[in-house]
């Protein structure tokens, strides 16, 4: 398949104007590793079951979705607050602690083994496509220490450039590092992905559980990887090699 996208009577993007495609890291690319997280709660003398902590994650997703403005950053805090809460946990300073040992011990680390089997596609078939993620400032180093960094022509973290999403300049920037005119994001988000891709100009798939019927032309709505496939060859994006 061509690398052409249909924008309207005689528009169309081609060569170097193909879209970048950029995928949102947790929830889209990469999952929480609710083994990791119980087993370091037992560090703290904590005892919640990955059972009980997927369970609580749902909510913690909603109350993070709530906060997401663009203003106060990444509410990474809140988002785990509701978790452990949920999982039935309390033990002061505890997000405090888990937080502080992000750098070195990063939770969200368990791949969506068929959106990276996607990623890889893209790449092969010769799409620019990128990871556009609010986190923590060291997702570069997560993706190569797991093995999943390959694909990618950038890895934009918006704790590494200061900007976060739904800020229209962090797409913007990732633009402007992959030589691209505009783009299509996939993330599970529709606060901090969607609204943010829509108002950067860019067309969006919403990703994942939380998806819900959208009556907007400029999004795609997807509950797995082979939705997301197909709507990114509606759009024209390579899949195929060439």
């Amino acid at each position: 398949m061509g690398g052409s996208i249909p924008l309207g009577p005689g528009l169309r993007y081609k060569g170097a104007l193909d879209p970048l495609v950029t995928f949102d890291a947790g929830q889209t690319f990469i999952d929480l590793d609710v083994e990791l997280l119980a087993r370091r709660l037992e560090e703290r003398g904590v005892r919640a079951t990955p059972d009980q902590l997927a369970a609580a994650t749902p909510a913690a997703w909603r109350r993070y979705d709530e906060l997401v403005d663009g203003s106060r950053g990444h509410p990474w805090h809140e988002l785990m607050a509701t978790l452990l809460a949920g999982a039935g946990v309390s033990q002061p300073g505890l997000v405090e602690w888990l937080w502080s040992e992000q750098p070195r011990k990063n939770l969200w680390r368990r791949p969506i083994d068929d959106m990276v089997a996607l990623a890889r596609e893209l790449a092969a078939a010769g799409a620019v496509i990128a990871v556009l993620s609010n986190s923590e400032g060291t997702l570069a180093a997560l993706l190569e220490e797991i093995g999943l960094a390959a694909p990618f022509a950038a890895i934009i973290d918006s704790g590494a450039v200061g900007i976060h999403k739904p800020d229209r300049r962090i797409f913007e920037h990732a633009l402007a590092r992959t030589g691209r005119t505009t783009g299509i994001h996939i993330g599970d988000s529709w606060s901090a992905d969607i609204e943010g891709a829509l108002g950067a100009g860019w067309r969006a798939v919403w990703y994942g559980r939380r998806a819900a019927p959208v009556d907007d032309p400029r999004v795609a709505v997807a509950r797995s990887a082979a939705e997301v496939r197909e709507a990114l060859a509606r759009w024209g994006v390579p899949i195929r090699a060439r």
